[in-house]
């Protein structure tokens, strides 16, 4: 069951002017379900992507990068983005390559297009091959059925594991001008940062020139998506996905210095963090949901070494599971983290407000049943005090349960 997972109201899913998506029931893998989307982008939009650090990424991962390098290189722009689930297309090889390349001529073809102006994505099981007859077959339906107003059919259409659609909206003033985000995710299992996300698609109607996009899409995939873990698995086939559709009367954005695109990037940054925490609410098998906060630090990078490391123990999560606070085990993992120099009698730790270590070794003042207390809360706190600099970093995670084994063992059943 998803963690104080928020109710979504289709309705306030906001359209994206420029943007429309469409749906089908390809039966990638199962029949009956919403598992081939299209997403159309305007001829004025722009388009930009981070994508998975494994090295065996995705045919489809390979193809987005080569496109979206294309268009750096002053070709056509992104027109259209295929999503399927149920098949990961990873580890397959040339055919999987032959395979996304189809897809991507496919879709070109019905709408008129170039096969460089379409993005491919796909998410589920890894090591088997891509059914292309049943995508190709769904395409034209997808396309049929696109309007403004999919967003949470969208959200349906790219879940796996998830059990819950994931989906965000929002509007803000800019300078007197109204600008419009909404966007989705997909992810539950096979969650750690090395980019962005599982799956994410996030638009909005400002007009922001290709460079600037670049440099936003990192900025904000930097704290945001990679800034989640649940399990410490990082997928071969991680996406995260701007279009900025440029319908808004908002001048456009050219630079990074400019007032607009700092409010812009802080609205599509808080936007992009509440898509990512719902894939942790949303983990495979959760119960807590657990914020890492660790500051006093020399920089932003060893905080988050830090943090991942507690995030990422399977003996801290099981520990919160249980609520029991063994909470040793939160200090081993700060110990081994990889910090060399680290000086662990300055170290204070928290949970919510109960500080439970001090200057390195138990808070004298503390008492196991404050810490049972607040281990059984659905949603913890956890802060470390490094007492070495002013940097500090957040990292969102979930508990380990029984029920996560349960999941992936039938993953493919």
């Amino acid at each position: 069951m998803a963690v104080n997972f928020p109710s979504i109201d289709p309705a306030q899913l906001h359209p994206v002017a420029g943007v429309t998506l469409g749906w089908a029931e390809a039966h990638i893998r199962k029949p009956n379900r919403k598992d081939l989307l299209v997403i159309s982008v305007d001829e004025s939009a722009s388009v930009a992507g981070v994508f998975t650090l494994n090295r065996f990424c995705a045919a489809p991962v390979t193809v987005c990068r080569e496109h979206l390098a294309n268009v750096r290189a002053g070709g056509k722009g992104i027109r259209a983005l295929v999503i399927n689930t149920g098949n990961a297309n990873a580890g397959t090889g040339e055919p999987g390559m032959a395979n996304t390349r189809e897809t991507c001529d496919a879709l070109a073809k019905l709408a008129g297009i170039e096969p460089s102006q379409v993005l491919p994505f796909s998410t589920g099981v890894i090591l088997e091959p891509l059914p292309i007859d049943r995508l190709v077959a769904g395409l034209p339906a997808a396309l049929a059925n696109r309007k403004a107003d999919n967003w949470y059919d969208a959200a349906q259409a790219i879940m796996t594991t998830d059990t819950l659609p994931k989906a965000v909206s929002r509007k803000i003033d800019v300078d007197g001008h109204t600008i419009t985000f909404t966007g989705i995710s997909k992810g539950a299992g096979m969650i750690k940062p090395n980019m962005a996300t599982m799956l994410g698609f996030l638009a909005f109607d400002a007009n922001v020139a290709q460079p600037v996009l670049d440099e936003l899409v990192k900025h904000v995939a930097d704290r945001s998506f990679n800034c989640v873990t649940i399990d410490g698995d990082t997928s071969t086939n991680d996406s995260f996905i701007l279009i900025a559709s440029g319908k808004s009367s908002l001048p456009a954005i050219t630079s990074t210095d400019s007032p607009a695109y700092a409010a812009l990037r802080d609205a599509v940054t808080e936007v992009a963090q509440t898509l990512s925490q719902l894939i942790v609410r949303d983990g495979e098998g959760a119960t807590k949901f657990m914020t890492i906060q660790v500051e006093g630090g020399k920089d932003v990078a060893e905080c988050r070494q830090i943090a991942y490391a507690i995030g990422h123990s399977p003996l801290v999560k099981t520990a919160f599971y249980a609520s029991d606070p063994n909470l040793g085990r939160i200090l081993a993992a700060i110990g081994y983290a990889g910090v060399t120099d680290l000086d662990v009698g300055k170290i204070d730790l928290y949970l919510d407000d109960v500080l439970v270590a001090k200057a390195g070794g138990r808070n004298p003042e503390y008492k196991e049943e404050d810490g049972q207390r607040v281990m059984k809360k659905s949603e913890i706190l956890i802060r470390v005090v490094l007492g070495r600099g002013n940097a500090e970093a957040t990292v969102w995670t979930c508990d380990l349960s029984h029920d996560y084994v349960s999941i992936n063992a039938d993953y493919r059943s």
